[in-house]
């Protein structure tokens, strides 16, 4: 088949792919994928390809444009996982009466009830504005500050009360009962 007749044919080009990805990432197996995922790219931007460009070329430039796009996206993920590393190490060395306190504030935060928490999270955690909050909840800006003033004053009454839950914030109630000595 010419390529005057099917101006699209990739598979004569494979060979010159292959060794151009060869070349980029120096294995055998990753260059296999590399061309997979160019080629994949190739046919979904199909469209772009001008009639009578030169192919070649044109998916030297796709395995090209993948290469570097895994090599940004390999050194961003080694970035993140860097940080998070950094960041565990950091949380192990913590003072243990800090982690404790942490553990009880987090712990005094999921008491809350639910609305109260939700707009609490959006404000204080998340940073949006009252008006942001209020309109990603679907709710008055004033209710959004009712609700955001009450867990407030929860969290600080549980500081007060010597890190204690405040009363009533738990889901379960505890109750007194009789013994079942009836063994």
């Amino acid at each position: 088949m010419s390529d005057k007749k099917h101006p699209f044919d990739v598979l004569n080009q494979l060979a010159t792919l292959r060794r151009y990805a060869r070349s980029l990432v120096r294995n055998p197996d990753d260059a296999e994928d590399l061309v997979h995922d160019a080629l994949v790219k190739a046919y979904e931007r199909k469209s772009t390809f001008r009639t009578g460009a030169n192919l070649r070329n044109w998916l030297l430039s796709i395995v090209h444009n993948t290469h570097i796009d895994r090599l940004r996206s390999r050194r961003s993920s080694e970035a993140r996982n860097k940080a998070a590393a950094e960041l565990g190490e950091t949380v192990h060395m913590a003072d243990p009466d800090q982690s404790i306190r942490l553990k009880q504030l987090r712990e005094a935060f999921f008491a809350l009830p639910d609305e109260q928490r939700d707009a609490l999270h959006l404000v204080a955690i998340e940073g949006l504005s009252y008006q942001q909050a209020a309109d990603a909840l679907s709710i008055p800006v004033g209710t959004l500050m009712s609700r955001v003033s009450r867990a407030r004053a929860r969290l600080r009454e549980f500081e007060e009360n010597g890190r204690r839950l405040p009363a009533g914030s738990g889901h379960l109630k505890i109750i007194e009962g009789g013994r079942d000595d009836t063994r």
